[in-house]
């Protein structure tokens, strides 16, 4: 690039270094990939966190006598004697049972899949929150199953005596009994990871912490709603154990994205 001095008439010339520092940008703006390495990268994300679960899933598998007498402690006192009502059912209950544990025990993991998945179209800024993303997100799981878990018995006791009062002798399948609350734990684990997915939101710019506050009323009887329609157990307890729940960790999310001044 050649620069002229009008008073002197000389002309100096600066290298193309200068060009290149004078537009080189001040943040990276993420990369762009085609749509087969898209697909590619998704399998590839979606095999190690495949592999994540198969492996705590065959580790929960072995060690599979303390977690199931574990998850019957909602039943203490109120019931007890589960049945097989298949040839096959003791295995296929051992096994949904360890794949749920599975899938909770590599949580970490496959966080970490979903943020490296996309974090090629993030700008370095936002790439930061990596680390944050997956130990927030992982938390979030971890006291959510407990929430769920510790809430178990209000439902399980509420349908019990449903059934005795209207004249049933229950005869209860191990299978019904730990689909049921693995749905019911899992049901909680997955919603407390609504910060998570807020903040992320906000971090791409979909949300603003002006538009969760402006929008509050009409979310939290969203939330309300979702509440009510999850927990299947029909009590009254449930839905408003995991109601007040959302609505905390609603506002969680609104402090969260107020830290990061979005």
């Amino acid at each position: 690039m050649a620069i002229s001095d009008s008073d002197s008439g000389l002309t100096y010339t600066v290298g193309d270094e200068y060009d290149e520092y004078a537009r080189e940008p001040e943040e990276d703006d993420g990369g762009t990939m085609s749509l087969i390495d898209h697909l590619a990268e998704l399998r590839r994300r979606l095999f190690f966190s495949l592999l994540a679960v198969v492996g705590f899933t065959i580790v929960a598998f072995f060690f599979h006598d303390p977690v199931l007498r574990f998850l019957q402690l909602p039943l203490a006192g109120v019931y007890k004697g589960l049945i097989a009502t298949g040839i096959g059912e003791g295995f296929t209950v051992v096994f949904k049972v360890a794949l749920g544990v599975g899938i909770a025990l590599a949580t970490p993991v496959w966080l970490y899949q979903l943020w490296a998945f996309i974090s090629p179209a993030l700008t370095r800024k936002e790439r930061k929150y990596a680390l944050p993303f997956t130990l927030i997100g992982v938390v979030l799981f971890v006291v959510g199953l407990g929430v769920g878990f510790l809430t178990l018995k209000f439902p399980v006791t509420f349908l019990l005596q449903f059934g005795r009062d209207s004249g049933f002798h229950e005869l209860i399948s191990a299978d019904s009994y730990f689909s049921f609350i693995l749905f019911f734990m899992l049901a909680f684990g997955i919603t407390f990871e609504l910060p998570l997915v807020m903040t992320f939101a906000s971090v791409v710019g979909l949300i603003s912490s002006k538009m969760l506050a402006k929008n509050r009323s009409y979310a939290l009887v969203g939330l309300w709603m979702l509440a009510c329609v999850i927990t299947p157990g029909a009590d009254p307890y449930s839905p408003i154990i995991l109601g007040v729940s959302l609505t905390l960790l609603y506002f969680l999310s609104e402090l969260l994205i107020r830290l990061i001044g979005k």
